[in-house]
């Protein structure tokens, strides 16, 4: 790989850190080890003998002419489809793999966290994996001595460090990659789905160690997880085939990819009135919430049964509202305060379990919150007959939002709650708007019942 980008950035831009173009990537498929001697000696034979030849395997191309270019200090985030072909970018981006087609050009020291395990001898314990990996990565000895012990620090895992990593959970795989890679100095770091792996613990502190390092690096960010796309990437790419089919801002392709899952287009489904929601009397909701103390102003938009989502048409959601714990819709909603949400559907097929969820959703499409109807009713599941409507009601105590705003992801479904079809999903199906808040940090606060502080043993006493 060359070390210099393929154009001049633009000067109002950053440099680049990453320009892919014309990429590909073809393996050859052999449906019998013999078939591989036949075409190493064969095809030439034939043409020694002036006959066409003929291959014995069959070409599968698991990247096919993507192109896209990644700025200095940007995360990209990749998503798509089991086969899509995104490991196989990531491993060519890295130089592990050579492309059929195309070129990449890199500019800076690249740290990679691919497969489980990629990297790593099995029969070398984690110290000597350790002095391995950092002298992949560029380091010398010298320079990992000095890390050393941080290192291990960051993997948190024991007297393990001493044994071969074959004896290794996949989580201590995870927790010894990932913490070499923190200490390597890197100027761009490619993730390949291993966030998800660990305790919760390390999870967080792998979180603050990515998000300290996206303020000056450059990070391409491969993940099933939709919402973790959005939360962490500034842009986004689809694959689809070895395809890019889609590239923009993270919570557009994100959409894009939920829908593409399901690879079926939401039906066109006819307007239904909500109900008219009506100033919510003040005075009948007073000894509701006490709205001075908590200071979260909430505006609730009309349901919106027109915007983008995606499912088979199987069942349909015809309205949707908010309303107070008295029944009363509502306009406005404060943090703290006990709320109903209500979603009427009708199924246009049988449906054996249906399943109606909702998501509340941040301004950048992090799920806050949100659950379903699935393990109210698992035991003796809802029959629902065609042209039957059927309503769900989530009654739970709003937490207190900063300022922004908010939606709601509505959704329908048949089957269990892991083996499931969608039948309609609506993307930002009620819309939120926090006007003011009394919360100073976090993504969203909880309604304290009281908050002290006193001496344990008063002096004066």
């Amino acid at each position: 790989m060359s070390s210099e980008p393929f154009a001049d950035a633009d000067e109002a831009q950053a440099p680049l850190a990453i320009s892919v173009r014309g990429l590909s990537k073809c393996y050859q498929i052999y449906e019998q080890p013999e078939d591989r001697l036949k075409q190493a000696l064969l095809p030439r034979l034939h043409r020694l003998a002036g006959r066409a030849g003929r291959r014995y395997y069959r070409e599968f191309w698991a990247l096919r002419d993507v192109s896209f270019d990644v700025r200095r200090g940007e995360t990209l985030g990749v998503i798509g489809k089991n086969g899509s072909g995104k490991s196989t970018l990531l491993q060519i981006i890295c130089g592990t793999l050579t492309p059929t087609s195309g070129e990449v050009q890199v500019t800076g020291r690249v740290a990679a966290l691919l497969e489980l395990g990629s990297g790593f001898n099995p029969e070398f314990t984690g110290r000597e994996n350790i002095h391995m990996s950092g002298a992949v990565l560029g380091l010398t000895r010298e320079q990992v001595d000095a890390r050393f012990d941080d290192i291990v620090a960051f993997a948190d895992i024991g007297a393990f460090i001493g044994q071969p990593v074959k004896t290794y959970s996949s989580g201590m795989y995870v927790r010894l990659a990932f913490a070499v890679i923190a200490h390597a100095d890197a100027d761009i770091l490619v993730i390949d789905e291993a966030l998800s792996v660990g305790d919760v613990f390390f999870a967080q502190k792998c979180m603050r160690f990515l998000r300290k390092f996206q303020q000056t690096g450059t990070v391409i960010f491969v993940s099933h997880d939709a919402s973790a796309v959005v939360n962490l990437c500034d842009r986004a790419l689809l694959l689809e085939q070895g395809r890019m089919t889609r590239e923009g801002d993270a919570k557009t392709v994100s959409e894009a990819y939920l829908a593409a899952a399901y690879a079926l287009p939401r039906r066109d489904v006819a307007k239904a009135a909500a109900p008219e929601p009506a100033d919510a009397d003040r005075d009948a909701r007073a000894g509701i919430v006490d709205r001075s103390t908590l200071r979260n102003d909430i505006q609730v938009f009309r349901f919106d049964p027109d915007r983008a989502g995606f499912g088979n048409g199987s069942a349909r959601i015809l309205a949707a509202h908010m309303s107070d714990a008295l029944g009363n819709p509502v306009t406005r909603i404060v943090g703290g305060e006990t709320v109903r949400l209500t979603a009427a559907c009708m199924a246009a097929a049988a449906l054996h379990s249906p399943i109606v969820g909702f998501y509340l959703k941040d301004r950048l499409g992090q799920q806050l919150f949100g659950d379903n109807t699935y393990l109210s009713y698992a035991d003796s599941p809802l029959q629902v007959q065609p042209g039957e409507t059927f309503e769900a009601v989530f009654e739970f105590r709003m937490p207190i939002l900063p300022r922004g705003p908010y939606s709601i992801d509505l959704a329908v479904a048949d089957g269990t709650h892991h083996e499931h079809v969608q039948g309609d999903w609506i993307h930002d199906a009620i819309v939120l708007e926090s006007h003011s808040s009394s919360l100073a940090t976090g993504l969203v606060g909880i309604p304290m019942k009281s908050i002290s502080l006193h001496l344990e043993h008063d002096p004066r006493e």
